[in-house]
């Protein structure tokens, strides 16, 4: 009888340490958008997914349905590794190349707006699960069609903005750049490429300097952000589960300042990379205190945690189990 229960003792070790293998192969959760000035897919999202208002998000939910919406902050490639422009056709730079949120690529000259000013602007990103990396942000060229499917020459060929580990104020990350000066309706389109791993997340956001020279009869209607995470079901994306509420909120901190364009590279801020360095300012506390953004840490950190603790205390249970054998002896 005591071998039978002493035998069981490894089987549960195996199941411990199994179980921790599945938890740290975990998903993580969706990470971000663009909400200042608010990007295609967050500003669908925050007229409501079922019944959106402008023409617009009702061509983007006639394309792909509802989810893509509840899934704003999820638009990303999992392995980008710093190859955006190399890896996101042409026409396709909106969707990031998936399928999924291909009606964020529609050409037409009446997706909201956001007015825009030349001169320094305070950016905010929200940050669903922060993460170390780069921004890096691209203004279209002058001339751009909004009715055209955007192409990768429409944007400027460097960006106006370049930062690395910008700062958190209430789940925002935050930081300042000096937009050139345009005119009319432009496009402003953000890669956010993380620094612990090769996923990189894309937004376009529709902005108006000035008079919305590029619309086609009345004016697009104004652009808002979301006030909330998204709450519907996550159908995945690169392998990655919904956030169904936003991160901790932080203490106010400055903005980060950006940095003017590289003089090397379309994608300085990208993996391997010169600006995808060092531990930044950006974080969000995770269980038992642990800041996710600083470690570069995301939600399988926690899992590991768990996972750990479950196999130490099978290993106790072992010794347990053979301290008692040598006694009974």
């Amino acid at each position: 009888m005591t071998s039978l229960r002493t035998a069981a003792v490894p089987v549960v070790t195996a199941s411990a340490v199994l179980a921790l293998a599945g938890l740290g192969a975990g998903p993580a959760f969706a990470h971000g958008s663009m909400t200042d000035p608010v990007s295609r897919v967050a500003a669908c999202y925050a007229e409501g997914p079922e019944s959106p208002e402008s023409a617009a998000c009702k061509a983007v939910v006639a394309a792909g349905g509802t989810q893509p919406l509840y899934d704003w902050n999820g638009v990303n490639i999992a392995n980008a590794g710093g190859r955006s422009k190399q890896i996101i056709p042409d026409g396709k730079l909106c969707s990031a190349g998936n399928a999924t949120y291909r009606g964020l690529d529609l050409a037409r000259a009446d997706w909201p707006a956001s007015k825009m000013a030349s001169g320094e602007h305070t950016f905010h990103y929200k940050g669903t699960a922060p993460h170390k990396g780069s921004f890096e942000l691209y203004v279209t060229k002058d001339g751009y069609d909004p009715a055209k499917p955007l192409k990768w020459s429409d944007l400027e060929a460097k960006p106006f903005v370049t930062v690395t580990d910008p700062g958190m104020v209430n789940g925002d990350y935050v930081f300042k750049g000096t937009v050139p000066k345009k005119s009319g309706r432009h496009l402003i389109y953000s890669i956010w490429q993380r620094s612990d791993s090769p996923e990189a997340f894309y937004t376009c956001s529709d902005v108006v300097f000035g008079a919305d020279t590029g619309s086609k009869g009345p004016a697009a209607p104004t652009a808002a952000a979301p006030t909330d995470a998204p709450t519907g079901g996550h159908s995945g994306h690169g392998g990655h589960a919904s956030n169904s509420a936003a991160p901790t909120s932080q203490a106010p901190a400055s903005p980060a300042p950006a940095t003017s364009a590289p003089a090397s590279g379309a994608e300085s801020g990208s993996a391997g990379s010169g600006s995808g360095g060092p531990a930044g300012s950006g974080s969000t506390s995770g269980s038992g205190g642990v800041e996710l953004a600083e470690t570069g840490g995301d939600a399988a950190t926690t899992y590991l945690a768990v996972g750990g603790a479950v196999v130490l205390g099978a290993g106790a249970a072992v010794l347990f189990a053979t301290a008692r054998r040598r006694s009974a002896r």
